[in-house]
């Protein structure tokens, strides 16, 4: 960061980065809880993770409303515009993701009772650890501007988007096999849906990165599998 003569300036800028950091921690918790509720079966711990959001909320909130007052307060230019920019962006998406985290949670409490056997949460279990570890590795290129650490995150959403359409066809499988697993299933489903989508959000992260540290949007488009699978949400 830049010092600036004006040292309440400097002040606001590192509050807002320390907002960041925090809701970043809280995101992963949340998501760290969510995935162990679900596949101990925890609904108590599903609840703690539900009820965590409101907090997660406030924050954004108050990331937005003090980025705001200093855009207009101080008139950044360069690298301190794209900061405060970016800070929105970023808290934006942690905010998605605590969303995300606490639909499988609401999922876990769904689910309450039932319980199916290891090799069909196996799966589930494999893409929560692939997003929880893109999720810390682009939270810490964030604190230290790491352009690198952050563009290696970006590459590797292909990997969770293929292991989701995998898990796609295997939980299908196995309803097919055994309408008693549709039910589990199902919820199994959506919850991979939702971690899908936080791999997403740590993408578009790593994205706003790059954007802070060199003033450049990425040129070409991120990497996909040609496949996407979308599981329709009721209404």
């Amino acid at each position: 960061m830049i010092d600036h003569t004006v040292k309440s300036y400097d002040d606001e800028l590192l509050e807002i980065g320390r907002k960041i950091t925090e809701m970043g921690g809280l995101a992963e918790t949340m998501l760290a809880d969510a995935i162990q509720a679900l596949v101990k079966g925890d609904v108590e711990l599903a609840q703690r993770v539900v009820a965590t959001d409101p907090k997660l909320d406030l924050l954004e909130r108050e990331i937005e409303e003090k980025t705001v007052l200093t855009i207009a307060r101080r008139q950044p230019m360069a690298i301190d515009l794209r900061a405060l920019v970016s800070a929105i962006r970023i808290a934006s998406d942690i905010e998605r993701i605590g969303d995300l985290a606490k639909n499988v949670g609401k999922r876990v409490i769904a689910i309450d009772g039932q319980f199916a056997p290891q090799k069909i949460v196996g799966g589930v279990i494999h893409i929560s650890e692939l997003a929880l570890d893109r999720l810390h590795r682009v939270l810490d290129a964030y604190a230290h501007r790491n352009v690198e650490a952050a563009l290696s995150v970006w590459k590797e959403d292909e990997e969770i988007d293929q292991l989701y359409n995998s898990l796609f066809r295997e939980l299908l499988t196995y309803m097919m096999e055994d309408p008693r697993n549709i039910g589990f299933c199902a919820h199994l489903l959506f919850s991979a849906k939702n971690i899908e989508r936080i791999g997403d959000h740590a993408t578009n992260i790593a994205e706003t990165i790059n954007y802070l540290v060199t003033g450049e949007t990425l040129s070409s488009a991120r990497p996909r599998s040609s496949e996407a699978y979308e599981p329709v949400t009721p209404k």
